[in-house]
This record gives C-alpha cells, sequence and structure tokens, in this order.
C-alpha cells in the first residue's frame, strides 16, 4: 500500500511537469523561471531515486522516479531554450537603440 501512496503523490505531483513545460515552451521567454527552484526539484528527484537503491527497495515505483525526471529534464531544455531567445532578442534590442 506504501508503494501505491508513493506513486500516487509523483504523479500528482509529476503531472505539472509538463504542463510547465508546454507553457514555457508557448510563452518563449525564461522571464519568471526560477532555475534554483528546477534545480530543487531535480535535486529531490535525484534523492528519491538513490533512497530506492539505498535501501534496496527497488520497484515499480522507480519507473515512476524516472518519468518525473525525464519531464524536469524537459523544463531544462525549455528553460535554456527560452533564455537563448531572451539573449537573442535583448540583443536585438540593444542594436535597434545603439544604430
Amino acid at each position: 500500500m506504501a508503494e501505491v501512496l508513493e506513486a500516487i503523490m509523483l504523479v500528482c505531483f509529476g503531472l505539472s511537469w509538463p504542463i510547465n513545460a508546454y507553457k514555457g515552451f508557448r510563452a518563449g521567454t525564461a522571464k519568471g523561471t526560477s532555475w534554483q527552484f528546477i534545480s530543487l526539484i531535480t535535486l529531490g528527484y535525484i534523492a528519491g531515486v538513490a533512497a530506492k537503491f539505498v535501501g534496496n527497495n527497488i520497484n515499480w515505483v522507480l519507473a515512476v522516479y524516472i518519468i518525473n525526471l525525464v519531464f524536469v529534464g524537459v523544463n531544462w531544455f525549455v528553460y535554456f531554450r527560452n533564455r537563448r531567445l531572451d539573449n537573442l532578442s535583448d540583443a536585438a534590442r540593444s542594436k535597434e537603440l545603439y544604430s
């Protein structure tokens, strides 16, 4: 039963990541996105995976952790993509101002 409850928590929490990645991709900007927050979430999932191995409690819930890590990875991709777009936009604006 504990595994089912852990998986439910992970699924509920993890559903936000694809939605966040989609919204960030559509926004096209990293403004308002906290890399510190994404880092903490990434660290938390890595700790959860490590706990499964350290506690020798490797079960199907590990797959849910890994799926969530993949979605957080997509958020990292979107964050760095959007930062690049922000930098390009800022450079274009600066060029217009100083030309």
